[in-house]
């Protein structure tokens, strides 16, 4: 997807109750993809549960395919706006960061379950954005652990194998103790997954 079309998936309102009115559609539609999928979700179902009028829908995306797409973009954003105050707060290692990245992951998965029937979903519906969202994710792990290997922390030279292996690690631990599993210790989980990147990294 180019820079443009993802502007005009998601297009940024001038207004603060613009701003909540855009919001609520995009939760709306999370609950709505996330329980129905796209197909059988409407933008009337959508506009119902977001309690706003069908009109202000089209002030804001242009079709379901739109919005569909903006949601991605979205949730995207938000897993990693949920990750970055973490990793900057961490006082620790890289490992140990990733640890902790891990874990808020996690707890994000736990509160928003939907987000893996609509990444699923956008392989098809949203595809340049479904790549995307993979890509950008593997290359901020390969960044940082990059950074990482310059200050002489990790003991192997991290490529885009180790970023990938670790990205796919914590979506399928999000699916089996976030989305599977509401009981379980989301901190002794990404503690045991961290102790396999500290032998196999460090």
């Amino acid at each position: 997807m180019s820079a443009e079309s993802s502007a005009r998936a998601l297009r940024i309102p001038r207004t603060e109750r613009g701003r909540r009115t855009q919001r609520a559609i995009l939760d709306a539609a999370a609950a709505e993809f996330g329980e129905k999928g796209f197909h059988d979700s409407s933008i009337v179902s959508i506009t119902i549960r977001a309690g706003v009028a069908l009109g202000s829908f089209y002030t804001y995306f242009e079709s379901k395919e739109a919005l569909f797409k903006a949601l991605v973009q979205d949730m995207s954003g938000r897993v990693r706006d949920q990750v970055a105050p973490v990793l900057t707060a961490h006082t620790g290692g890289a490992v140990e960061a990733e640890g902790a990245a891990l874990e808020a992951f996690l707890r994000f998965a736990r509160s928003h379950k939907e987000i893996y029937r609509i990444i699923d979903e956008a392989e098809f519906v949203a595809p340049d954005d479904w790549r995307a969202h993979y890509l950008n994710t593997a290359a901020r792990i390969l960044e940082r652990l990059q950074a990482a290997r310059d200050r002489g922390e990790l003991g192997v030279e991290p490529n885009e194998v180790h970023a990938w292996a670790i990205m796919g690690m914590n979506v399928f631990l999000g699916l089996r103790f976030g989305v599977m599993d509401a009981e379980a210790d989301l901190g002794e989980v990404a503690a045991a997954a961290n102790a396999l990147l500290k032998d196999g990294l460090g």
